[in-house]
């Protein structure tokens, strides 16, 4: 006599009675909630508007800031520039914007997964502020490798380098906060790599075998992107490289874990009989 596989006890699907418009309905309220969180940030960042300009954006620019006196690196100050009538104006809330959306991004971050996630599986409320605060570290980890790292040394080596004494460095504060939030924003998303090869492999699309397998291929690639991303000067290119490096090895364990976990979910559910 055949006996029977035990049943597995779904969880519970938030969305299981939603209809295609209650989705929308749903998607639209989840933007408008992860915009009122950046628009908290936004006002946290307006009132602290001084210690965010002055200390914050303006900081690298110091001789003495910190990662300079940390590191011994003889820095110089960067002397800035408004040519444009209303550069300082722009400059100004633009760099409070992306501020206050940097402190409000894990409001963002959870309204957008607390949405996506359902499609992907059947999951607990719980499960979504655990993965929420997973993107967001990984998020303002990147953010914070950029203004300490990445930013110091691109300022210090542009600021530094020159074809002839009669040409002077003073950069236009518009570039300046443009390059700034370039390379802080585009480092929080590369460091994004972890949980994209954590939830790629929970879901079976993606393995640590296929990681492994272009290792070598992805350590070209990240003194390439360091290349792309820093000065042009060996050191630069090198400290970007190594964490970057680090990165992609760790999301060669983030698979790895996901797969096991994923590996007992599927036993779990339908037995080892």
């Amino acid at each position: 006599m055949t006996k029977n596989l035990p049943e597995a006890k779904a969880p519970k699907d938030r969305t299981a009675d939603m209809a295609f418009l209650d989705h929308l309905e749903e998607l639209r309220w989840r933007i408008i909630k992860g915009l009122g969180g950046i628009g908290i940030g936004i006002v946290i960042a307006f009132i602290f508007g001084d210690f965010f300009i002055d200390t914050v954006i303006l900081g690298p620019t110091n001789a003495d800031f910190l990662v300079y006196r940390l590191l011994g690196i003889e820095a110089i100050d960067l002397t800035l520039q408004s040519r444009k009538l209303p550069g300082q104006f722009f400059t100004y809330w633009g760099s409070l914007i992306v501020v206050g959306g940097i402190i409000g991004s894990p409001i963002f971050f959870y309204q957008l997964w607390a949405f996506i996630e359902p499609a992907l599986e059947r999951t607990e409320k719980w499960k979504t502020r655990g993965n929420t605060a997973f993107i967001t570290f990984f998020f303002l980890l990147g953010v914070a490798f950029g203004y300490f790292v990445l930013v110091p040394f691109a300022l210090q080596f542009f600021s530094q380098f020159q074809i002839s004494t009669a040409i002077h460095n003073d950069f236009d504060i518009n570039e300046y906060f443009s390059s700034v939030t370039m390379w802080v924003l585009s480092c929080g998303i590369i460091f994004q790599l972890p949980v994209l090869s954590y939830f790629l492999s929970k879901f079976g699309l993606l393995t640590p075998e296929f990681l492994r397998k272009y290792r070598r291929h992805a350590i070209i690639f990240c003194f390439i992107l360091s290349a792309f991303l820093t000065p042009p000067d060996p050191v630069s290119q090198i400290l970007i490289a190594i964490p970057l490096i680090l990165l992609f090895q760790l999301a060669v364990w983030m698979s790895k874990i996901a797969v096991r976990k994923r590996k007992k979910e599927l036993d779990k559910a339908f037995g080892d009989a």
